[in-house]
């Protein structure tokens, strides 16, 4: 909002006098194709089911019988983020930075995510094991080229007892081998992957040498089934690590004068609260000496760290009526994001729109920028328009857009600004 510029007044809808609303009509979706089909073209591609939307639901039809037998009401996955500890908390733009957690829907709070994901994953071992040990893999040892050397070196082993069934030597693996230790014995979770696929501990003699050692032997059930060794093999090499997701904690404002005014928590910045308030005080100090004697070129190299300073972002989009749509996203997520967050918001969101910075700056929808590339850090509002030529199309051919423009559950939880 420019500084001085009043906000919208509130405008009085009463629902009862609300009419049914009418979808698009053929002339307007027709004016709509083109823009449509370039927006289109850029959606991600929808997945298919994987193993970790079972692993989910399952997870979660374990967490509901706990909560059964335990006397809790309480649905899983419907659990709010806990109420704010920080001090002042009540005029924050937003309590803090929440996740959710992908297997139980549980909402966290950023300095419990990690543990809570653990013990998802643990829980599971109960009823798949496999998937289990896999997530496990992938979930709990951080460093990435070494979970990839592991995996590819377990995945070797199990071709080869793939492609010679027929001998022996294949089934057994020596713990007490330089590449099992070095690559797999370093990895949480791939002894129960081994053990889940069906192999067994065994002390077995070897040759020119009085003691026995520990082996990996492959079960000769398991042996009979190598459609299934195949099969967790290749979920091993292709599962991620389960991560949670940031909460966007969306919210609906009514219009306001204060919509610019943005007071964070901690948890969106790199820095402490105390720590950032010492670097302000710095820099405002620095710059008070220097801004004569800076160059463009220290300037920029400035902003460039600035923009690193900055974990998430909180993000406001003003729309006609003066309502306002409130987000949190990482600051280094592409502009493509906050498009897909407002379109879900929409009524019409079969058409094209695009999104103002402050100054009436085009946002661009480029999929390769991110937040803080934009300046968009570590909060910005935006303003909302419908795309002018496809709206101008619309009206010509006599039809006219829903005066609301967000949709009703959207509205019918709408807050006051304070």
């Amino acid at each position: 909002m420019i500084e001085g510029e009043k906000a919208p007044k509130e405008r009085p809808n009463p629902p009862a006098l609300r009419q049914p609303r009418q979808g698009p009509t053929d002339e307007a979706q027709m004016a709509a194709a083109a823009a449509l089909a370039r927006l289109e073209q850029k959606q991600p591609r929808a997945r298919g089911p994987t193993s970790q939307d079972s692993i989910r639901n399952q997870v979660r039809k374990e967490l509901r019988a706990e909560a059964t037998v335990s006397g809790s009401t309480e649905a899983p996955g419907t659990n709010v983020a806990p109420e704010p500890r920080e001090e002042g908390s009540a005029h924050l733009a937003v309590p803090g930075v929440y996740f959710t957690c992908p297997l139980t829907g549980a909402t966290l709070r950023k300095d419990q995510r990690d543990a809570r994901i653990r013990e998802a994953i643990l829980s599971h071992f109960s009823t798949d094991p496999v998937a289990a040990s896999i997530m496990k893999i992938h979930t709990f040892n951080k460093d990435r080229d070494k979970v990839k050397l592991g995996v590819d070196t377990i995945a070797k082993y199990l071709d080869n007892i793939h492609l010679h069934p027929e001998e022996e030597k294949y089934r057994k693996i020596k713990l007490q081998n330089k590449v099992f230790q070095e690559r797999i014995n370093c990895l949480e979770g791939t002894h129960e992957f081994f053990e889940a696929i069906g192999f067994q501990k065994a002390l077995l003699p070897v040759p020119d040498q009085e003691s026995p050692e520990e082996f990996y032997v492959l079960s000769v059930a398991a042996l009979a089934q190598p459609q299934s060794l195949e099969r967790h093999k290749e979920q091993l090499l292709h599962a991620e690590p389960v991560r949670a997701t940031l909460a966007r904690q969306r919210r609906v404002f009514r219009p306001s004068p204060m919509a610019s005014q943005f007071d964070l928590p901690g948890d969106f910045f790199n820095l402490t609260a105390d720590e950032l308030r010492r670097e302000q005080r710095l820099r405002a100090e620095a710059v008070e000496r220097l801004s004569v004697l800076r160059t463009k070129a220290m300037r920029e190299k400035e902003e460039q760290r600035e923009m690193r300073r900055y974990t998430y972002t909180l993000l406001r989009v003003r729309f006609p009526d003066g309502c306002l749509l409130q987000g949190t996203f990482y600051a280094r997520e592409r502009v493509a994001a906050l498009y897909g967050f407002v379109r879900e918001a929409l009524q019409s969101d079969w058409l094209p729109f695009e999104l103002l910075a402050s100054g009436g700056q085009k946002l661009s929808e480029d999929e390769n920028l991110a937040f803080n590339e934009c300046g968009l850090v570590p909060s910005a509002l935006l303003t909302f328009s419908w795309d002018a030529a496809v709206l101008e199309d619309i009206r010509a051919a006599g039809t006219e857009l829903d005066s609301s423009i967000l949709k009703p559950e959207l509205l019918a939880a709408i807050e006051k600004l304070s």
